[in-house]
């Protein structure tokens, strides 16, 4: 065993060991017993099976046993409802040499690369969730099957900055064709690692056969009797390595500038593996993707990935300054203040995640009727979509009603409102709700920048007042920005999280202060766009200087989705707070007026261009900035908010910061939020004097 390998071992000693152990199973139809691989690191399917060194040391040696047993085929499967998930990423943040990089790229390619010039058959039986490097695993035996219930099929790597490094770059397209390939490993990972459901394997070609979960192993090894025996041959496409794979690199390229705007090295460097893997040949394939994770494990960009990863992964499930679990008090109804398309959105992730009664309130019949259809006619959906049986969508609709009268929420632990974005009438909508509920009702805000303490200021119970800030959609946003007001107490904030984890949001604890997290950046962020419009750098310029970062849509686009009419109320909002550091422009006040609702319209190809309209509206200055300029403002100003909100106490730690802005606002993995960013740009140090996070957090030990 190499030195290198022991230093390997030595930088993951936290290392859960997934064991792999060789049995001999005999298989009728077969004169000889195969050699049933299974890897398993102790745990059940929450804590699923990972590779680390000292894990692909034991699965070389149970290949070992495998062989010396002379088999009919080698299959390797894993325990139940997981495969594997890929590399063991909890020591690579300590991996501070490059020949250790390396080692740890060289030991899965050698190790994986068994399983594909065995002179014996193997198979992999993929008996549940398979990503990254287990996926790798599969693709390098000779034949894979699925089980039908598999929870989970990608190669995310491209998601954290990194790229399928143990063979999948060279594997998978010369299996299923550049272009499904390039779908996998770029697409679905850069669209918020979207998973592969079993069909879609099956069908793209990445598995030979998908059997039913109920007798997953038997079918398997029938199958696999059938294919040594002759009686099934599995023929394989002609993968094109001509013209079709031109035009998938040219469309994965495009994908990837417009996703990340070479911001993210991990992308880059899975197209020109995925270039070279034309040429089918292994030996260069594997020596490319060995010294490319090499190189790449030691850049600052993917240790910020990882940073984010364990972020998402660790830090979200155990919020910082959340109180003791045991304060919360439970939720048996749900009441929402309001049916427009938010409160209406609440109401069907309350009702599929709770699953208890959920009343909605509002002004008049009409629009309590539209709210409640809006939550039918969605379950109605999911029932269409087989997400539901018939059974339990009628449940969930029995579930949801409408009043005029808050009488409703009588026997209700939990009210939200979502009402206009005015204090004075939400103040008004929480008193009339007192007069109906219980002391220790829980009242909850949506309000995106409205003060917490404030809305309770007058009311009889302020302490059971706290902030509940959702993102839109819904549906698809995870974080959920907790805040706790001056009063709100501790059975409230608990009761809060509970909710939160019931709604499978990851919750952050936020203090009372204006925006709160995500909102106050972006409208810092936004303000400095505004401001250099303002002052005459062209719309095209200002729009485009944010590009290096490789942020998920572009600040006009931004303003666009979150509403100008939304996005001018907020700014007024923090300007109120925050006079000094937030503007309120009068181009914007004129553009909201106008009822404009975003700066571009689109050709007939999809091309933007400034609205003339708009154009007219806005009265430029005569000092425009460079995009290198106001890149420079913009990142200036980012750092000067978040080092105040951190010395204001808004949030416990700047990886709070960085999760809310990955989890709400979408940033980037490969940014690690923005304060790894920030550090490695030296912005930190120029406008605050020192780093956000100590060098080896998110970065390379020095």
């Amino acid at each position: 065993m190499t030195t290198t390998l022991e230093q390997a071992k030595a930088a993951f000693p936290d290392e859960v060991v997934t064991k792999a152990v060789t049995r001999l199973v005999p298989v009728p139809g077969l004169a000889k017993p195969i050699a049933l691989i299974t890897i398993d690191n102790g745990f059940d399917h929450t804590r699923p099976s990972t590779f680390g060194p000292q894990s692909l040391v034991s699965l070389n040696a149970a290949f070992d046993e495998a062989l010396a047993a002379e088999p009919a085929a080698i299959a390797v499967t894993g325990k139940p409802f997981v495969f594997a998930v890929g590399a063991d990423l909890s020591g690579v943040e300590q991996v501070s040499a490059p020949e250790i990089a390396r080692e740890i790229a060289q030991t899965g390619h050698d190790v994986f690369r068994r399983f594909t010039e065995s002179s014996i058959p193997t198979f992999a039986f993929v008996n549940g969730a398979v990503m990254g490097g287990g996926l790798e695993l599969a693709l390098s035996c000779h034949y894979r099957t699925l089980v039908s219930n598999a929870a989970a099929i990608a190669f995310p790597e491209v998601f954290l900055g990194l790229f399928p490094g143990w063979g999948g770059t060279q594997l998978l397209p010369n299996l299923i064709g550049a272009d499904a390939a390039v779908t996998v490993i770029i697409e679905n990972a850069l669209n918020q690692n979207k998973m592969l459901k079993p069909a879609q394997a099956a069908e793209l070609g990445i598995v030979d056969v998908v059997f039913d979960s109920a007798d997953y192993l038997e079918q398997s090894l029938a199958w696999l009797a059938k294919v040594v025996n002759g009686e099934i041959t599995v023929s394989r496409p002609e993968v094109d390595r001509g013209e079709a794979w031109d035009a998938a690199l040219a469309r994965g390229r495009a994908f990837v500038e417009a996703k990340t705007h070479g911001a993210s090295p991990g992308a880059t460097k899975a197209l020109e593996l995925l270039e070279l893997a034309r040429k089918n040949d292994l030996d260069a394939g594997y020596a490319a993707e060995t010294d490319g994770l090499a190189e790449l494990l030691m850049t600052d960009e993917l240790r910020a990935g990882l940073y984010s990863f364990n972020l998402v992964q660790k830090r979200a499930r155990k919020p910082a300054g959340a109180p003791d679990k045991s304060l919360a008090r439970p939720v048996t109804k749900v009441g929402i203040v309001g049916a427009g398309l938010m409160a209406s959105q609440l109401a069907l992730l309350f009702v599929r995640q709770l699953k208890v009664p959920v009343v909605l309130t509002d002004v008049d019949q009409a629009r309590v009727d539209k709210g409640v259809g809006y939550v039918h006619g969605e379950i109605d959906k999911l029932q269409g979509r087989k997400r539901l049986s018939p059974d339990a969508a009628n449940r969930l609709k029995a579930l949801v009603s409408g009043s005029l009268d808050k009488a409703a929420f009588a026997d209700a632990d939990f009210v939200i409102e979502a009402v206009f974005e005015e204090l004075s009438v939400k103040q008004q909508v929480f008193a009339e709700v007192e007069e109906h509920v219980s002391a220790e009702c829980v009242l909850a805000t949506n309000t995106s920048s409205l003060s917490i303490t404030e809305m309770a200021s007058k009311l009889s119970h302020p302490e059971r007042v706290v902030g509940f800030h959702f993102f839109n959609p819904v549906a698809v946003l995870p974080l959920l920005e907790i805040v706790r007001g001056e009063q709100t107490d501790d059975a409230t904030l608990a009761t809060a999280f509970s909710v939160g984890k019931q709604l499978k949001k990851s919750s952050v604890l936020v203090k009372d202060a204006p925006a709160f997290v995500v909102n106050r950046l972006l409208t810092r962020f936004l303000g400095e766009v505004i401001r250099a419009v303002d002052e005459g750098t062209p719309f095209e310029v200002a729009d485009k200087a944010l590009d290096p970062l490789g942020l998920p849509m572009s600040p006009l686009i931004l303003l666009q989705l979150v509403g100008p009419a939304v996005a001018l109320h907020v700014a007024e909002t923090m300007h109120h707070a925050f006079p000094d550091r937030f503007g309120v422009s009068e181009n914007m006040k004129r553009f909201v007026a106008a009822g404009k609702t975003a700066v571009y319209t689109w050709d007939a190809t999809g091309k933007p261009q400034v609205d003339p309209e708009v154009a007219a509206l806005w009265q430029p200055g005569t000092s425009p900035l460079t995009a290198a300029e106001l890149r420079d403002r913009a990142e200036g100003a980012l750092a000067e908010e978040i080092r105040l909100m951190l010395d204001e106490g808004v949030v416990a730690e700047a990886q709070d910061i960085d999760l809310c802005l990955i989890l709400g606002a979408g940033w980037p993995f490969w940014l690690g939020g923005i304060t790894p960013y920030l550090d490695r740009a030296g912005v930190s140090e120029r406008v605050t004097g020192k780093r956000f996070l100590a060098q080896g957090v998110a970065s390379v030990p020095a």
